[in-house]
């Protein structure tokens, strides 16, 4: 597991607090560099009303290069990361350069916006389906296709968080982190 492996997670207004702060804590347990960027204020809001300080704005980190865009859902979260021209455009360049990509819940919504599921399999939540045009996700809790990887919803956000960390570090990366979380077999895939 390289310490440099670098990850983006960008923050819209009303994101879901757990399906952000989950995997950014298991990430930075696992030794990655994760940078946190709101798309605009900072501090920002997220769904249940908490208040969050990110690492940056999105401008500050738009041409850094990263080994993972990580997209957390939430409505109007994933709503406030679809509208985002310059994120789209950063995930489409992310797609071409064959990098990972992973989004729970409503994130694929910004995925579809930028083109990125067609002939894709990948889950979201229920409640976001009717939102995808021209594309049908998987309903399991977890989907890897290629180097992306979604997850269905907040409860899902160890084992995203933990997927991540077994793709990219292995089976001993997993067990190290997970020396500290003591997450169930059936979170941390042990």
């Amino acid at each position: 597991m390289s310490a440099a492996f670098s990850i983006l997670v960008p923050l819209g207004e009303g994101f879901e607090e757990i399906e952000a702060i989950v995997p950014v804590d298991v990430w930075r347990r696992a030794g990655f560099q994760v940078t946190t960027a709101t798309l605009s204020t900072n501090p920002l809001t997220a769904t249940r009303q908490t208040r969050h300080l990110a690492d940056t704005t999105l401008d500050e980190v738009i041409n850094r290069d990263f080994d993972l865009i990580y997209l957390p859902g939430g409505r109007p979260g994933a709503d406030n990361l679809a509208a985002n021209g310059k994120l789209l455009k950063k995930l489409q360049q992310q797609a071409a350069a064959q990098k990972w990509i992973a989004a729970i819940c409503a994130a694929p919504l910004a995925l579809n916006a930028a083109g990125l599921l067609a002939g894709k399999k990948f889950t979201c939540h229920p409640t976001a389906i009717d939102d995808l045009k021209d594309v049908t996700p998987l309903n399991q809790r977890i989907v890897i296709d290629g180097k992306l990887v979604t997850g269905i919803a907040a409860g899902a956000a160890f084992e995203l968080a933990l997927t991540m960390v077994r793709l990219i570090g292995g089976e001993e990366a997993v067990a190290k982190v997970n020396q500290g979380l003591l997450c169930p077999p059936s979170l941390s895939g042990l």
